[in-house]
């Protein structure tokens, strides 16, 4: 028992604190003394929970596999820490962790949780109403800009900068492009036609889409019967979203179907950078973070110059208010830089399975305060439509959680 525990513990040492577990036979009796000893040692990497008894072969299966759950720990947070307007769920590594202790989340993990819901999800309410005085470029850069203000001075006052490479830096522009600058201006774009819930129903794709572009671009990432199904079902969301009439209506110069489909092009731009950010070399989140919302920002600035927007012939447009212009700080400071730290620290704090919560939040989000603050009434085949996506997650979600009790079956012996 004694062994076992200082392997759990990750801190390979015989103490005097470890030398008395050898006294509690049973596993309900050592964890609150493991779960002490482990808040003394800064190598300790294993959650136990002073409340909840951990049995012993959970603590031997931890004993064989410590080094393992701590690289694919590591390389977890490491990999799914970028910033992005949305959350795909995070695919898991090859060969993952084979032991996952029972953990309790803090009151504070649910108030980011719910936190980063309130500003992903009125993101789209602000778009829809910053497009309303700024032309779509410009609500791209103003966010932007705002965003790297804050973020740059956050991220050398406390990120890790790594060793400068060319592959690295090459990653970061392409996920500047597919994660900031061509989604953001998609989005916008969109929005000037549809309305702020049905984006963020189209949205809600974006992680049944990373799972597929990962089945052919992530090394080991297979589309198992799980993921394909939910990526029928997906599908199926989708096409029911766009209706039946959305063709006869493009062809006659009516409808919505080219916003629908660029709001969709965002959505898989987001699956492409969260691909991207799995792919890349190692480096602090948080420097990667500002680093390609800086150099999307730089990007932005031809774009803007090159569509005449900051030209005498923008006045044609109508002239911003200040509803604008406020929805435009609040993109900026709140949906891209607080979100982008507050996210860091809870994909730390709670692991990148919790904040997958985000995928089922954010939509229904998305639809209810575009309803509350805009009068917007979805349709039914909207609601039939987002049912379909949000099953199709929940079926991805099912192979994960059907793994654990798997892992788990072996018989224990008793002491």
């Amino acid at each position: 028992m004694q062994s076992a525990l200082d392997c759990a513990l990750g801190a390979r040492r015989t103490s005097t604190e470890a030398r008395r577990l050898a006294c509690h036979r049973t596993a309900w009796a050592a964890a609150p003394v493991a779960a002490w000893i482990a808040s003394r040692d800064v190598r300790a990497k294993v959650d136990i929970s002073p409340w909840r008894a951990v049995s012993a072969q959970e603590v031997l299966r931890t004993d064989r596999c410590g080094e393992r759950y701590d690289r694919d720990r590591e390389y977890r947070h490491a990999k799914n820490s970028e910033s992005h307007a949305f959350l795909a769920d995070p695919i898991q590594p090859i060969g993952g962790p084979l032991v996952q202790l029972t953990r309790r989340h803090r009151l504070a993990d649910w108030v980011m949780l719910l936190s980063l819901t309130l500003m992903w999800g009125t993101s789209f309410l602000l778009t829809k109403i910053a497009v309303g005085g700024f032309p779509p470029d410009l609500v791209v850069a103003g966010r932007l800009v705002l965003a790297t203000v804050l973020l740059v001075p956050t991220a050398w006052l406390l990120a890790t900068r790594p060793v400068a490479g060319r592959r690295l830096w090459v990653f970061y522009v392409l996920i500047a492009v597919f994660g900031n600058v061509l989604p953001f201006s998609l989005i916008a774009w969109g929005q000037t036609f549809i309305a702020s819930g049905l984006a963020g129903i189209l949205m809600a794709i974006m992680p049944l889409a990373t799972l597929g572009l990962a089945h052919f671009l992530v090394p080991g990432e297979h589309l198992t019967r799980y993921r394909a199904a939910g990526f029928v079902l997906g599908f199926a969301g989708v096409v029911v979203l766009l209706g039946p009439d959305a063709f006869a209506d493009l062809a006659d110069g009516q409808g919505h179907l080219l916003p629908m489909l660029a709001v969709l092009g965002g959505a898989i731009s987001y699956a492409v950078s969260s691909i991207l950010a799995r792919l890349r070399p190692a480096s602090d989140a948080l420097f990667s973070a500002a680093s390609t919302i800086s150099l999307a920002s730089l990007m932005m600035v031809p774009v803007v110059v090159l569509t005449g927007d900051v030209a005498g012939d923008a006045a044609v447009r109508v002239a911003p208010e200040t509803p604008h212009l406020i929805a435009v700080a609040l993109l900026g400071v709140f949906a891209t830089a607080i979100a982008t730290i507050v996210y860091f620290k809870l994909v730390k704090s709670a692991g990148p399975s919790f904040v997958s919560q985000l995928n089922y939040l954010i939509p229904l989000w998305a639809v209810g305060v575009g309803m509350l603050f805009l009068g917007e009434e979805p349709e039914p085949n909207h609601l039939y439509a987002l049912g379909l996506i949000l099953c199709g997650i929940l079926v991805t979600q099912l192979e994960r959680r059907g793994a654990a009790p798997a892992r788990n079956s072996a018989p224990r012996r008793s002491r």
